[in-house]
């Protein structure tokens, strides 16, 4: 069984927490607004859909801070990372152009496939869901995105998140193999 540790970043009050802990099954999804200090690191097993036989992938998902004084800490954090997804609220202007900055340090900085990353554009309750382009850097273009909205279409998040997992754990299996054809040859 593969164990990926997935990176949840992005700017702050962008709903990490309350997609980590929906993706997780954790009981706490909503209630106010609290910062996350530093990292939190959940662990699930989930299904990774699309690897090979839709295996079970056990989880490490770090719900990161999306506070700029913790930069710092960030090598450790995206050190041995399998995946990331930058989560963002839509509906705020800056997360926009903040998002640039989170591709470059966690993404560009480590040379992952796009198959590794997502972007979700997370709507909170009550906003209104534009399921329309954004207007994304032409890099940020190139990657996944999701929206999602725990309100109406929780089950869509579940199956996207699954869906991209399976991506990463073909990802690290082909990876593998190629590391281990080389120790061969």
């Amino acid at each position: 069984m593969f164990k990926a540790k997935v990176l949840f970043i992005g700017p702050n009050e962008s709903g990490k927490t309350v997609l980590a802990n929906f993706l997780s099954d954790t009981a706490d999804v909503g209630g106010e607004y609290k910062p996350t200090q530093g990292v939190r690191i959940l662990e699930f097993e989930s299904q990774a859909e699309g690897s090979h036989d839709n295996d079970k992938c056990d989880v490490e998902l770090w719900d990161c801070s999306g506070d700029f004084k913790l930069e710092t800490c960030w090598p450790a954090i995206i050190k041995d990372s399998s995946g990331v997804v930058i989560i963002f609220n839509p509906n705020v202007p800056s997360h926009l152009k903040e998002i640039e900055t989170w591709y470059s340090m966690f993404i560009s900085s480590q040379s992952l496939q796009e198959s590794q990353c997502l972007l979700i554009a997370h709507h909170k309750p009550g906003s209104t869901v534009e399921d329309g382009r954004l207007p994304l850097a032409s890099h940020l273009g190139r990657l996944p995105l999701i929206h999602s909205n725990l309100e109406e279409e929780p089950e869509d998040v579940k199956q996207a998140f699954c869906k991209y997992l399976g991506s990463v754990v073909k990802t690290m299996s082909e990876s593998r193999e190629r590391e281990e054809m080389s120790i061969i040859t």
